[in-house]
């Protein structure tokens, strides 16, 4: 995989669609990116995926629903990869508010997205999608301070941001599809590179941000870098438990890329 691919829409959770796509890490493999639509009352989106797929984002958005009923655009935060066609779905969905904080507006301002249809919400706090109540959460593992999580208090459904990411050799339809050592090996990778000061935080203090989430009792986790993964929260709790011990990551200098990229175009 030379570029990033998408690769179409499917139903994930109740009332749940994703909208998949994977990213290229020339020497690590790839990253599934995820956005997802809720089916709630008042139609929910989460994260506007990569502008890279602008094209292919919009079909299979308007595929899995029509734009034009969304009522929210959650952003989990301000990453390229999470906002990429924010301008674009704006546009064909003239009702819809976009969710953040009041940092995540400050970052949107900053990169001249549009502001006039923000609606402030902290961790802690829950929005009201007409027939569920979605409760922001700052995850336990992030490399954005505006991160707000969510957890779909009537499906179960953790949408977990970055938080449990994994790297991987393949795409894979759900993560039971991956062996245990990968997803451990998967996590541990993405953890090192997306939040590298998870290693110097005291293991009490990640298992205490575990234990909130475990006490939401998810169903459902759907990460926006992990294949979605129904019925496996605690063993996602584990690997990051143990992605506390990686190795700190140390990506490839120019002569290293420039050996990667000639044997990527050789081969």
């Amino acid at each position: 995989m030379q570029a990033p691919t998408m690769f179409g829409n499917r139903r994930v959770a109740p009332d749940t669609i994703a909208l998949r796509s994977y990213a290229p890490l020339p020497g690590f493999g790839i990253l599934p990116v995820n956005a997802h639509v809720i089916h709630a009352r008042q139609p929910v989106l989460v994260d506007t995926g990569m502008a890279t797929l602008h094209d292919d984002f919009m079909r299979e958005l308007r595929s899995a629903i029509d734009p034009a009923e969304l009522r929210w655009i959650w952003l989990t935060h301000m990453d390229a990869d999470h906002v990429g066609n924010l301008r674009a779905v704006l546009a064909e969905a003239p009702q819809a508010r976009v969710v953040t904080n009041y940092l995540g507006m400050g970052k949107m301002g900053l990169q001249q997205l549009p502001l006039d249809r923000v609606y402030l919400l902290n961790p802690g706090q829950a929005l009201d999608a007409g027939d569920r109540h979605l409760v922001a959460l700052q995850p336990p593992c992030y490399d954005a301070p505006e991160t707000m999580a969510l957890f779909d208090a009537r499906t179960h459904t953790l949408f977990s941001a970055d938080c449990f990411g994994a790297l991987m050799a393949e795409p894979a339809d759900r993560t039971q599809d991956m062996t245990a050592a990968a997803l451990r090996e998967g996590i541990a990778g993405w953890s090192a590179i997306d939040a590298p000061w998870l290693r110097r935080m005291p293991g009490s203090h990640l298992a205490l941000s575990l234990a909130m989430l475990r006490d939401f009792m998810p169903e459902t986790v759907l990460g926006s870098h992990l294949p979605p993964a129904p019925g496996m929260a605690d063993v996602l709790f584990d690997c990051l438990m143990a992605a506390r011990d990686a190795l700190p990551f140390v990506g490839p200098d120019q002569a290293a890329m420039e050996r990667l990229l000639a044997w990527q175009q050789a081969a």
